[in-house]
Formats: structure tokens, C-alpha cells, sequence
């Protein structure tokens, strides 16, 4: 039986200090010539780069786009996520110790480890190779056509149980959206707030937040909760 640790991306493995999401508003700019509404998630129906290119687009043009205006809008945001990062790596930074802890569960029988995002799968390989992360894991959900985070949760587990035996999933992320997610799964969520902020969650129920994976054995012990 294997325990999944199924991690977010964006402020759980790594962050950029919301250098993305301007990449992401500036891209929709450049392409289509409004200006983007917001880069506050929080006022989008779902928190998934598919239902947000979406919806402001649908809030412009009163259509929902064509796939060829989406991959268009994709290149756009891939070459400049490729151009900030090698313009200013250092300031895209992994979580401390993210690399190193998914090494470690990587090595170790017991676990399976995944990534659930909120991103397209092309804009997710890329932040995480940055970080040294491997880019394209075997058991993972992206934004590509979903338009529900639990949808993208649910493609992740669905793919680690089609090879392995899951008895424990648990998942690591650090937004909102994250708590409301799985608390709607009924999954276990290990907090990640790298600013030290950890009342943000910890005021929703989440039982168990850090601010890094510097604290393996920590971490592991964590995951271990609720283990059958």
C-alpha cells in the first residue's frame, strides 16, 4: 500500500512572488488588447489557468475563445515565463528543501509522488525544471480543459491508482482554494505558507501547516497521519 503525496506548484514547490501571474496578464494583453481584469484568483469562479483565460475573455468578447486563440495565448505565456526566469533567476525559487524532499519520497517504496495544478501542463514543466523538480511526473493533473480544481486532484489520483495500490493520499498546497479543495475531497491537506503566515490556514482547520521541507522527517511524519 502506498502513501500518494500529491503536491500543488505555484507558492507550494516553488514561488515567484506573483511574477507568473503578471507574465500570465501581460501575455492576454499583448494578444488580444484588453486590459486583464485582475491577478487576484480569488475573483475567478475556479482558480485554474483554463477558467481564467476563459472568463476574461468571455467577459471581453462575449465568446468563449477558440483553441487556436488559447494555444496562441499559451506560446505567448511560455515565452515569457522562459524570459523572466532567465532574465531574473534568482527571483524563481524553490520552496527550501522541495527538491531535495521529492528526491527523498521519490528513493523511499512507500510513497508515490504527484502534482495537482491549477496551470497548463507546458507552463508547469517549465517552473518546475527551473527548480530542479522533475518536469513531467507520471501521476499528475493539469488545468488543460478542466475547469474544477478537484477535477485536475482527481485525474492525479486516478492515474497513481491505475498502477499502484493507494491506501493514503494526502495533499500539500498553500492557497484558499486548496483547504476548500480537498475538504470537498475529504483529503488530507499539509499546509505550505513560505512567508511564515501559517494563521491563514490554520484559522480554516488545517492541522498541520510549515513554512518549508527543511524538516524531513517532519514532514513525513505528517503525511503519515490518518495512514491505514
Amino acid at each position: 500500500m502506498k502513501t500518494f503525496i500529491l503536491f500543488d506548484i505555484d507558492g507550494t514547490l516553488l514561488f515567484s512572488n506573483k511574477a507568473d501571474s503578471r507574465c500570465f496578464a501581460s501575455s492576454y494583453e499583448v494578444i488580444f488588447g484588453q486590459a486583464f481584469p485582475t491577478i487576484d484568483w480569488t475573483k475567478f469562479p475556479e482558480v485554474t489557468d483554463h477558467v481564467i483565460f476563459r472568463t476574461a475573455f468571455y467577459e471581453h468578447f462575449k465568446r468563449h475563445p477558440s483553441e487556436e486563440e488559447r494555444e496562441t495565448f499559451e506560446e505567448h505565456y511560455l515565452a515569457a515565463l522562459a524570459q523572466v526566469r532567465g532574465e531574473n533567476p534568482s527571483e524563481f525559487r524553490e520552496v527550501p528543501g522541495a527538491a531535495a524532499l521529492w528526491r527523498r519520497l521519490e528513493a523511499d517504496d512507500r510513497y508515490l509522488t504527484g502534482v495537482a495544478t491549477g496551470g497548463w501542463q507546458r507552463p508547469a514543466a517549465l517552473k518546475l525544471a527551473h527548480v530542479g523538480i522533475p518536469p513531467e511526473p507520471p501521476f499528475a493533473g493539469y488545468a488543460n480543459d478542466k475547469f474544477s480544481r478537484r477535477d485536475i486532484l482527481q485525474e492525479a489520483i486516478d492515474l497513481a491508482r491505475a498502477e499502484y495500490e493507494v491506501g493514503h493520499i494526502v495533499y500539500v498546497g498553500d492557497a484558499v482554494w486548496d483547504v476548500t479543495t480537498t475538504q470537498a475531497m475529504n483529503l488530507p491537506l499539509i499546509g505550505v505558507r513560505h512567508r511564515g503566515d501559517h494563521d491563514k490556514l490554520l484559522a480554516m482547520g488545517v492541522e498541520k501547516v510549515v513554512s518549508d521541507y527543511l524538516d524531513v522527517e517532519g514532514f513525513l511524519n505528517a503525511a503519515s497521519v490518518g495512514r491505514s
